[in-house]
């Protein structure tokens, strides 16, 4: 990790497109801002946190689903009728 000291109005360039630049600093609360191309994401940590569990979660269906999925894919079998339902 890099460690800058940055007063108020001071910069600090990533790469060749993206400035952070220190706002303001009251205490320990530090406002910063970004400027970054729009092909970018710029999140609080926590906010990409929550994105990627919920990107994770629609990517991974439930069981139930799973099961759903496999009864309309299943082909019908061969050897029966349609209707006619194996005895138990």
């Amino acid at each position: 990790m890099l460690v800058l000291t940055r007063h108020p109005g001071e910069s600090v360039m990533v790469g060749d497109d993206i400035v952070i630049t220190v706002l303001d600093v009251r205490g320990d609360v530090v406002r910063v801002g970004i400027a970054a191309p729009r092909s970018i994401g710029v999140h609080r940590e926590e906010v990409y946190r929550e994105l990627q569990r919920a990107n994770r979660d629609a990517a991974s269906p439930s069981d139930v689903a799973v099961e759903a999925l496999s009864r309309l894919l299943r082909p019908p079998a061969a050897d029966q009728p349609p209707g006619d339902e194996p005895a138990e």
